[in-house]
């Protein structure tokens, strides 16, 4: 068998654009040959996957899955909003948000897990899916909610197709029963949570970074009226109340009536079943949050091109 050399790994790495396992892996299926190994890449799909990785990918859809008292919200990412049109695309989505129930929020767990109806794993069908539909793609974040017990609810903003859209949102709810009775405002408060996009359930679960944050702010923008400090101290806890009111869900105006609390219409809706219900937990994930897009200036582009 040939000898797998780092400079033989390093000039099938520069042909391909593969990782430099990968090559090494090639190399050594194909004894060496660099000629069959890159060949052999191509076959794997991981020549092409490889010279798409370095572009942006922040299109695509974000998924939600919900299995007994168990949930899970994805996102995988695209290069544009055409694949998250594409069926393949959006059964790979739809297939990992339900993998993901079972892997929980290991995201490498999840690369791992065999692909149901193929041989191949999750991470290796990403790479299949790649090479096919021709645009870099990538998990890109998975969470896992539970609901022991009550039950969850989800919701889709502006759904693509079932359970797949741009704003996915995951509610759990701790029941004393009837938990059929209590999907209604399971669904508006998951709705709500998409139009208002709380900080936390409660203020126990807000990030105390946070809070102190903001009480510093406030602080030091109710020192500039010149007033004593007790005064300041009152101005800021009353203006403390309303970012409270403001970021935590149980405290937020329900977008549904416009008058309750979202925590008094849950309270109301268990009464009216005959049970209680609290919100215990959400996940919402908005596609593309926090990725940094790419801006294409075309027209410097072409002025580029011309001038060279």
């Amino acid at each position: 068998m040939a000898q797998i050399t780092a400079a033989l790994v390093k000039e099938l790495r520069e042909k391909t654009g593969a990782g430099m396992m990968d090559c090494k892996k090639a190399l050594s299926e194909n004894d060496g040959n660099i000629e069959a190994a890159g060949d052999w890449l191509r076959t794997k799909g991981l020549a092409a996957a490889a010279k798409k990785a370095s572009r942006t990918a922040s299109e695509g859809l974000v998924g939600v899955a919900v299995e007994g008292n168990r949930g899970a919200v994805v996102e995988v990412n695209s290069e544009t909003d055409f694949v998250a049109r594409n069926e393949m695309f959006q059964d790979f989505v739809a297939t990992v948000s339900k993998i993901a129930l079972e892997t929980g929020d290991d995201i490498e767990a999840l690369k791992d897990a065999a692909y149901p109806g193929t041989e191949r794993n999750v991470s290796e069908q990403l790479t299949h899916l790649i090479s096919t539909i021709g645009e870099n793609m990538s998990i890109r974040r998975i969470q896992t909610l539970n609901a022991d017990n009550g039950f969850l609810a989800p919701y889709i903003h502006n759904a693509i197709a079932p359970n797949l859209g741009k704003i996915a949102v995951l509610v759990a709810f701790e029941t004393g029963g009837k938990n059929d009775a209590l999907a209604t405002i399971g669904k508006q408060v998951a709705m709500h949570v998409a139009a208002a996009k709380p900080l936390a359930v409660n203020r126990d679960q807000l990030d105390q970074d946070v809070i102190e944050k903001e009480r510093n702010i406030l602080s030091d923008q109710a020192r500039e009226s010149g007033r004593p400090e007790e005064i300041i101290a009152k101005m800021v806890d009353g203006r403390m109340r309303k970012f409270f009111e403001e970021s935590c869900l149980v405290d937020q105006t329900f977008v549904i009536d416009g008058e309750s609390k979202v925590g008094e219409a849950v309270d109301k809706a268990a009464k009216d079943a005959g049970t209680t219900a609290s919100v215990t937990a959400f996940q919402m994930y908005v596609l593309g949050e926090g990725i940094e897009k790419k801006v294409e200036d075309f027209a410097a582009e072409v002025a580029a091109v011309s001038s060279s």
